[in-house]
């Protein structure tokens, strides 16, 4: 038996998210050619610069050889002439005109050089490479084609939705508003597909300042680290919000409410220790505790062991519980009048 007393009582929450990409970057080619060259294995993790396809650089080299020659030869042209304006044996127009041409050339030349390198294509970050969409011999037609994706998993963002109705009672509470609010003291956990609880913890970093129309959801994102990239974009995950606490709750062990025939109850030590049956509505878990939002007051004394022996009207001999948050040796009382 626990009498009912108005505590301060930790919350947990618990939602499904999804793991997503801290960041995906599309592969694409600056330029069009054939591919000659796949150098990288699918699925596998790709450092900034390392190269990744290397396209048909023949037609490029030739542009850049062009380019460099007609560069080369406007830069003799303005060397030649620059020195005979002094000595006012040429024209100032003449001087312009080979200067002119010099820039030109020049930019004509660096587009020609950046044309030529973008035949190797690199990675721009580090992160897992996908699936490549052409490969060796397919062509390329430029920007427009997309070769492949690097998504950057470390770290990585785990996404949930809380209802538009839970938003709402965190807002009326001082506390917990402050809690859903970027950066804050809130601790994230995360459960795998099979129950194991990630060893780390993340932290609230996007809360969408808008609901979703059509869900009738908010999103909220959690960054975490994930250097041994055990969280997949994709994967779905049980996700745990801890920090949250109510003021002046009433809560009783989880194994003392009962259900049946559509409600919940408890059975409660009234007047001369006779039991009765006391409806009440839960609200959340905390731990082994079950949080009544209505049905119970404070000085109630529920029942929680030997509920299988007691029904209403019948007088036990309550013994007070040693430990209400945690779950307790059973009643080992079988005779007549005796319960707990």
């Amino acid at each position: 038996m626990v009498e009912v007393r108005p505590g301060t009582v930790s919350q947990s929450y618990e939602f499904t998210g999804e793991v997503v990409s801290y960041r995906r970057v599309e592969v694409r080619a600056r330029v069009d050619g054939v591919i000659e060259e796949r150098a990288f294995t699918e699925g596998t993790v790709v450092q900034p610069g390392q190269l990744l396809y290397r396209l048909d650089r023949v037609r490029y080299d030739a542009a850049y050889r062009s380019a460099l020659a007609r560069f080369e030869n406007a830069k003799r042209s303005l060397d030649r002439l620059e020195p005979l304006l002094a000595q006012h044996a040429v024209a100032q127009q003449e001087v312009d005109n080979a200067r002119s041409q010099f820039e030109a050339s020049q930019g004509a030349l660096q587009q020609a050089k950046k044309d030529l390198d973008d035949t190797d294509v690199h990675a721009e970050i580090d992160g897992r490479v996908g699936r490549t969409q052409l490969d060796v011999g397919a062509r390329v037609t430029g920007p427009a084609d997309l070769l492949t994706t690097i998504d950057r998993l470390d770290p990585v963002y785990v996404v949930f939705r809380p209802s538009s109705e839970q938003v709402t009672a965190w807002h009326r509470d001082p506390r917990a508003r402050d809690l859903i609010r970027q950066g804050s003291s809130l601790t994230v956990q995360v459960a795998l597909p099979d129950g194991t609880l990630l060893p780390r913890t993340g932290r609230l970093d996007f809360v969408a300042p808008a609901l979703d129309a059509a869900s009738g959801t908010q999103e909220f994102r959690a960054v975490f680290a994930n250097p041994d990239r055990v969280l997949m974009p994709g994967q779905f995950v049980r996700v745990g919000l801890v920090g949250f606490a109510r003021d002046s709750a009433l809560a009783v062990p989880l194994r003392a409410v009962q259900s049946g025939l559509g409600r919940q109850f408890v059975y409660v030590v009234g007047p001369g220790d006779t039991v009765a049956t006391r409806d009440v509505q839960p609200g959340p878990w905390s731990g082994n505790l079950w949080i009544i939002d209505q049905g119970l007051k404070p000085g109630d004394r529920v029942i929680v062991d030997g509920t299988q022996k007691v029904f209403p009207g019948r007088i036990v001999r309550p013994v007070p519980l040693a430990d209400s948050s945690v779950s307790g040796p059973p009643v080992t009382a079988g005779r007549p009048g005796q319960g707990r």
